[in-house]
C-alpha cells in the first residue's frame, strides 16, 4: 500500500488491518492478482468498488471475519493488482474467477458479497460459476436506473503528482461528501487516506460499465439468496427504485434501506451493515 505518510492515525490503522490477513497472488493470463484472507470459517469472498481497493472493506473485516474466513481481492487494475492487457469487463471477470477459482476451488456454495462496481462484478462471477452463489449486493453498479447526483468532482491528478497532501486531501474530501458519503462528520482522515490510495493505484474505467446497466437481466437468472442494501442518501441510484426494480423477479430476495448513509454503506453505517451481513451470511451458510 501506497499511504499518505502525513495522516499517521489512518496510517497505523490500515498497517495494523493489513498485519491481520494473508496476501495470496495468482497469475491469470499474464495478470497478476492479489487477494488477502482474514480470519478462519465457511469462505466469503469480498469485491469493492469503482476507484477503490479491498480497503473500501475497512471498517467491516475485523467484525466479520471473526465468524468467515474473508476473501478480498484487489480487482485486475486496482491496488496491487496488475492492470489488463484487455481492459474490459469480460477480461476483468475471467482473471477475477479464474483467482478466485484457483484460490477456493470450482465447486461449493461460496457467498459474495460486491459493493458498487464489485456488485455488478459478483454478479457476473456468481452466473458462470458452479452451483448456488449467494449474493450480497450494497449500492450495486449496472442497476440501470436513475441517480442523484449533488455536485460536480474535482480533479485529484495534478495536486498528487506535486505531492501536495494538504491540498490532495481537502479534495479527496470533497469528492467522498459528493459521491461516498452523507454526513460530513463521517469522512474522517481513514476515509481520506483509503480513497486518496485506492483512487491513485485505479487504472480501470469502471464509470461506463456501471452505467450501462445489466444487473437486472443477470439477476432475471440468479436462484440463490439474494441481499441487496443501499443506503438512503446514495447518489449513485434512487434506493426504492433500485429496491423494487431488482428484486420484484426475487419472492425470497431481501432489501434494505439505511437511514442517514451515503453511498459507501458499509464504511459510513459499518455497525448496521456488519450486523445486517452477519445476520444474512449465518441464514445463508447454514440452509
Amino acid at each position: 500500500m501506497e499511504l499518505m505518510s502525513d495522516q499517521t492515525d489512518a496510517y497505523r490503522t490500515l498497517e495494523a488491518l493489513e498485519r491481520l490477513g494473508h496476501k495470496h497472488e495468482v497469475v491469470h493470463d499474464g495478470c497478476r492478482l492479489v487477494w488477502r484472507s482474514f480470519g478462519q470459517g465457511a469462505s466469503v469472498v469480498l469485491l469493492h468498488g469503482g476507484h477503490g481497493s479491498w480497503l473500501h472493506w475497512a471498517r467491516n473485516i475485523e467484525v466479520l471475519s471473526q465468524r468467515y474466513q474473508l476473501w478480498l481481492p484487489d480487482l485486475p487494475g486496482y491496488g496491487d493488482s496488475d492492470a489488463l492487457s484487455d481492459p474490459t469487463m469480460h477480461a476483468l471477470v475471467d482473471a477475477t474467477l479464474a483467482s478466485m477459482t484457483s484460490l477456493l476451488g470450482a465447486d461449493g456454495v461460496i457467498p459474495m458479497l460486491g459493493f458498487s462496481f464489485g456488485g455488478l462484478v459478483s454478479a457476473r462471477v456468481a452466473a458462470r460459476r458452479a452451483g448456488q452463489t449467494p449474493l450480497a449486493l450494497l449500492g450495486p453498479g449496472g442497476h440501470g436506473g436513475p441517480r442523484r447526483p449533488i455536485g460536480d468532482l474535482r480533479a485529484w491528478r495534478q495536486a498528487a503528482q506535486r505531492q501536495d497532501g494538504r491540498e490532495l486531501g481537502e479534495i479527496m474530501r470533497h469528492n467522498l461528501l459528493m459521491h461516498m458519503v452523507h454526513e460530513p462528520q463521517a469522512i474522517d482522515e481513514l476515509a481520506v487516506q483509503i480513497h486518496s490510495v485506492s483512487c491513485q493505484r485505479t487504472r480501470f474505467a469502471s464509470k461506463p460499465i456501471s452505467h450501462a446497466g445489466g444487473l437486472a437481466k443477470l439477476l432475471e437468472h440468479h436462484h440463490a439468496p439474494l441481499l441487496m442494501a443501499w443506503g438512503q442518501c446514495d447518489v449513485t441510484a434512487d434506493p426504492q427504485w433500485a429496491a423494487h426494480a431488482l428484486s420484484v423477479n426475487h419472492a425470497s430476495c431481501q432489501t434494505h434501506i439505511v437511514p442517514d448513509a451515503g453511498h459507501w454503506v458499509q464504511y459510513e453505517a459499518a455497525q448496521a451493515v456488519n450486523q445486517l451481513l452477519l445476520d444474512w451470511l449465518d441464514a445463508v451458510t447454514t440452509r
